[in-house]
């Protein structure tokens, strides 16, 4: 074994008086590890076991003393040891193309100030730790896996263009959310069940500088109300009976940089809008049994398909917490208000629509796009999604045609659909008759469109209107 200089000293502390008594009690473990080595405070080496050379097949003249660590050992992790003071009692080292199974051990004196650090090489072969790295890379990957999931979980699913349609009204709602998502405010989405709330707050936390944080959405009207405080703000350790032995953090820690979506926002109880609103306010959370208070930086997003100023009020919502949630208002537009935008949402839908495997794709026809025009869409684009499934799953092939689609409407929607379809008809009986009376009135005065609003008994802008309406070229 490699002797040092005598006049290298032993930490006090160690009970070792010099290096030579610590070589003499290495003498007494080396049956435990295959090598070792000490550095100063420096990470100078200051001594080396000669079965390490030969594990590190050192040239029999080199003589590392005095030498910084790394410059013999390039991956040696004594250096943290040392400016730390806290062991790495098992890592798996890597030195040119082999690894060894380390241990390395921080050296201090009487006063507990850090002289050193020594080293040891229990393997120089991992397969000895196997099955201890089997199971531990196997936990990784379930890690990672978990990870990588409540990642995605916490991203955004969908974006603007989501969001289908080409109304004029649809256009006006994405201008809306595109300015609301440059600003930090608060923000509140009204509009009736099924019309894509949830999918314009994913939206919104998108394009806004908080997009590379958490989305972390709670749908309160499924929480039960004993749970609630709970979900939104944490609980300490042993805060009831049955509370787990580590913290759980609540949805405002969970979405902390970034956004909180809270879907039916309406259906929050009395007892807890106050808690609420006082985070809100204060910008800080306490876990339930908890004295610890957090600081958090979280911007809301809430929507709902209740009257909510009603509620205020009759009192069963706090007006102070409407006004902080509703700084930024956004009106979804049912889909009856929109209906030129259904035969593009069909498109989009039946393209997410399960096929069998022979099939090339779902075709709907016109007609059965008309039907579904004159529907009143009560639950809006989520009751469509459902009838267009139904509709794919009873059509004998993959055109979606008008019999099929009254066969997957629900009850009644094919009386009120023929009642309208009936109005539909009148409809455009009249306007051929206008468009052609114009075409007439045209023909006679030779093209002069003055002189043919005042045959036809109506203003020269109305004239204008109705011959852009008609598309109607002269």
């Amino acid at each position: 074994m490699a002797r040092p200089p005598t006049t290298e000293r032993w930490p006090a502390s160690n009970g070792l008086a010099s290096i030579e008594e610590a070589v003499g009690a290495f003498s007494l473990l080396r049956d435990f590890f295959e090598g070792a080595i000490i550095v100063d405070a420096d990470t100078h080496i200051t001594w080396m076991d000669a079965r390490y050379r030969e594990l590190l097949k050192l040239n029999p003249s080199f003589d590392p003393i005095g030498l910084p660590v790394e410059d013999v050992i390039p991956h040696s992790l004594l250096r943290r040891v040392v400016e730390t003071g806290r062991p790495i009692l098992l890592d798996i080292m890597n030195f040119n193309e082999r690894q060894f199974v380390v241990c390395r051990i921080p050296l201090k004196d009487a006063s507990g100030a850090v002289e050193g650090a020594i080293g040891f090489v229990f393997y120089d072969n991992v397969d000895y730790l196997a099955p201890i790295l089997d199971k531990f890379e196997t936990l990784h990957k379930q890690l990672t896996r978990a990870q990588a999931a409540l990642t995605r979980e916490r991203q955004t699913k969908y974006s603007l263009s989501s969001f289908v349609g080409q109304s004029e009204a649809v256009r006006e709602l994405k201008a809306m959310v595109r300015r609301f998502a440059l600003r930090d405010g608060a923000a509140l989405i009204l509009g009736e069940t099924g019309t894509g709330k949830e999918l314009l707050a994913h939206a919104i936390h998108q394009q806004s500088d908080r997009a590379d944080g958490p989305f972390v959405a709670v749908n309160i009207a499924a929480v039960p109300e004993a749970l609630l405080e709970a979900e939104f703000f944490g609980v300490a350790p042993g805060a009831y009976t049955g509370a787990d032995k580590k913290p759980r953090k609540g949805k405002f820690e969970l979405a902390h940089d970034g956004t909180l979506f809270l879907d039916e926002i309406g259906d929050m109880p009395p007892a807890i809008q106050a808690k609420f609103l006082r985070v809100l306010q204060e910008g800080e959370v306490e876990a339930l049994g908890s004295n610890t208070v957090k600081k958090i930086d979280v911007r809301i997003i809430a929507a709902t398909s209740q009257d909510l100023e009603a509620k205020v009020a009759d009192k069963s919502f706090r007006a102070d917490l409407y006004y902080r949630i509703a700084v930024l208002t956004v009106h979804v537009p049912p889909l009856r208000d929109r209906r030129e935008d259904i035969a593009l949402i069909c498109e989009v839908l039946l393209e997410q629509t399960m096929r069998a495997a022979d099939e090339r794709g779902w075709v709907i026809t016109p007609e059965a796009v008309a039907l579904l025009q004159n529907h009143d869409w009560p639950g809006n684009v989520r009751e469509l999604r459902n009838v267009l499934e139904r509709a794919a799953a009873l059509a004998p092939s993959e055109v979606l045609d008008g019999a099929v689609i009254s066969r997957a409407m629900p009850p009644g929607a094919a009386r009120s659909m023929s009642t309208s379809t009936s109005g539909q008809a009148l409809a455009h009986t009249i306007a051929d008759t206008e468009r052609q009376a114009i075409i007439d009135a045209l023909a006679t005065t030779g093209g002069q469109k003055s002189a043919a609003a005042l045959r036809l008994g109506v203003s020269r802008s109305q004239f204008y209107e109705k011959l852009k309406r008609y598309n109607i070229d002269i």
